[in-house]
């Protein structure tokens, strides 16, 4: 018993369903069929698969050696992954390097892994082979096709004995400008994660966990691939890809199957209910999703409530939207909107909160600023401390956020000082039920309030002037609003210095669906300075209208600030004309 929470290692829970025909994993392949075509595994089939894998990796490395997993987002990766655990080797999640643009991560990764065997698919053989061969990447001893292992290579395997404390896979993080870390994450911590989340969301048997997320993200390996096992339920999944190109598919998916447990970034609930048809809403029910988990990114109230007023005619319900928090570094989960309860929204006065205190005011106040609710931890311990003391600070003020137990990584693969830099926190006036010791510093900056918490941004990208803390996204949230020619959640802001001032500096794409001569630079640029200076008190130092795509995200779909301003400060921004 660990926090509350019990711990069963991930290949004990799918050993026991050995011999269950009833289908697991199914992938809804619409790369062939506009309408998706279905590919299914049974929880009997994948044990066997994975087994037969886990017994080929057996005989090429060693348990504790590295092996990545560079399939596309299909079947194969659920049984390569699983494959790994069963072997006792470290898994590295990664993706094919066919379908998805982050190519510089994947190099990055593996160049940190060094993984000495690579899994993947026979339709994706020839980019891995121009990725082993074209690419600086350590070159791996062995490239295994999962789809060609013999299923009866699994007779007579044994899995390796898993020690708890036993890293089980690598999983890395979406940064934007430092070099990759892989937060190592042992047996015990994605076991007790997913039974934290089983809790948290009361997902059993009887639930279907759907989605699009990717595999190599934390929330898309534990929602779709980890907590599945864990559960027993069935998973329904497709790619990235599909949902972006129709994410009614998406939509679909929460209401074609029972009892649909879901997780998705802000904007996919945006983007999902601004493309809904009159034709798609004839079609959907909704009413059987039981959670719609909204996270990786800040949660906006005008998202839930445009999100409600599409989809609740069609049977979603309030209290199935759960805003939630989380990062790679505890795994996956941290905290969620609880039970029944619909998203809490607190309004609290935008200058005290710089100041370091939230303190509520009315909706219609002129300082107000909407805060959703990131809810309340399962089975771990999170305290908002002080940046300069350390000490844990009382309700109503904002700090970092600090997590304790058994689900954080136990470090960074292979780099001790930027582990001991986030994972050894130490508590100055942690009492006598609070441990001292050992607590994640999470980088973000948070508060509680009447026992829930709320997130209001990143540390490093917090902009202070004159004083006063001004939060990045508060203020991209105001820009985007002032003119329609900018391009919703693709603009970012970050602070600079010039001639001696500290200020901001937003760069925002503009929005192709305005018509070109609706989109003057100068124009949009007085629109944003003037709503900057009314709703924020601050004097922009430069407003930068770019060209779809210009503004980077990470892989988890967060605006990479840090990166936008690394390439405002070079120059190598284009500016669109005035």
């Amino acid at each position: 018993m660990a926090f509350g929470v019990d711990y069963e290692p991930l290949t004990d829970s799918l050993a026991r369903l050995a011999e269950d025909e009833r289908p697991a994993f199914t992938f809804i392949d619409y790369g062939t069929d506009r309408d998706g075509v279905e590919h299914t595994i049974s929880w009997a089939e994948l044990n066997r698969r994975a087994k037969a894998v886990a017994a080929t990796l057996a005989e090429l490395t060693e348990p504790g050696e590295r092996v990545a997993v560079l399939c596309p987002q299909n079947l194969d990766y659920v049984v390569g992954f699983f494959a790994t655990l069963y072997s006792g080797t470290i898994g590295v999640p990664l993706f094919a390097p066919e379908v998805s643009a982050h190519g510089q991560r994947l190099v990055g990764a593996l160049a940190d892994a060094d993984p000495e065997v690579w899994l993947t698919s026979t339709e994706a053989l020839g980019s891995i082979h121009e990725l082993r061969d074209g690419q600086p990447v350590p070159r791996p001893k062995h490239v295994v096709a999962v789809d060609t292992v013999d299923s009866a290579r699994a007779d007579g395997f044994q899995h390796v004995p898993l020690s708890p404390e036993q890293p089980a896979y690598l999983q890395y993080t979406s940064g934007s400008t430092r070099s990759p870390a892989g937060a190592v994450i042992t047996h015990r911590a994605v076991a007790v994660n997913a039974a934290q989340i089983q809790l948290a969301y009361q997902v059993g048997a009887h639930s279907t966990c759907v989605g699009w997320l990717p595999f190599f993200h934390d929330m898309g390996l534990v929602q779709l691939i980890c907590l599945p096992v864990h559960a027993g339920c069935r998973s329904v999944f497709t790619t990235p890809f599909s949902f972006t190109r129709k994410p009614v598919r998406w939509l679909r998916l929460l209401g074609g199957y029972p009892n649909t447990i879901s997780a998705a970034p802000n904007f996919a609930f945006e983007y999902a209910a601004a493309k809904l048809t009159d034709a798609d809403r004839a079609a959907l029910d909704l009413s059987g999703v039981r959670t719609a988990i909204n996270g990786s990114e800040p949660v906006r109230a005008t998202t839930i409530a445009g999100f409600q007023a599409a989809c609740g005619p069609l049977g979603f319900a309030p209290e199935a939207h759960k805003p939630s928090y989380g990062l790679a570094e505890a795994t996956v989960f941290v905290s969620a909107t609880p039970g029944d309860a619909a998203p809490r929204i607190l309004t609290v006065d935008r200058e005290r909160l710089g100041a370091g205190e939230a303190v509520e005011v009315p909706a219609d106040d002129d300082k107000a600023l909407a805060l959703v609710t990131a809810g309340r931890p399962v089975g771990q311990l999170v305290r908002i401390a002080d940046i300069e003391t350390r000490e844990a600070l009382p309700d109503g003020r904002v700090g970092e956020i600090w997590v304790h137990g058994p689900n954080v990584a136990s470090g960074y693969w292979r780099q001790p000082e930027r582990s001991a830099e986030t994972f050894a926190g130490e508590l100055a006036n942690a009492g006598a039920d609070t441990p001292a010791t050992g607590w994640l510093r999470t980088g973000d900056l948070g508060v509680v309030h009447d026992g829930d918490l709320f997130i209001t941004g990143r540390l490093k990208d917090l902009i202070i002037i004159d004083g006063k803390n001004h939060y990045p996204q508060d203020i991209e949230a105001t820009a985007q609003e002032a003119h329609p020619a900018i391009r919703r959640d693709r603009l970012a802001v970050f602070s600079i210095e010039r001639d001696g001032h500290e200020g901001p500096v937003v760069v925002a794409e503009f929005s192709q669906h305005v018509p070109e001569e609706q989109r003057d630079a100068e124009e949009v640029g007085r629109a944003v300075r003037a709503a900057v200076a009314q709703h924020h008190d601050l004097r922009l130092l430069d407003f930068v209208l770019v060209r779809p795509g210009t503004v980077q995200r990470t892989s988890s779909g967060k605006i990479a600030r840090s990166a936008t301003r690394k390439r405002y400060l070079d120059g190598s921004l284009t500016r669109e004309a005035g």
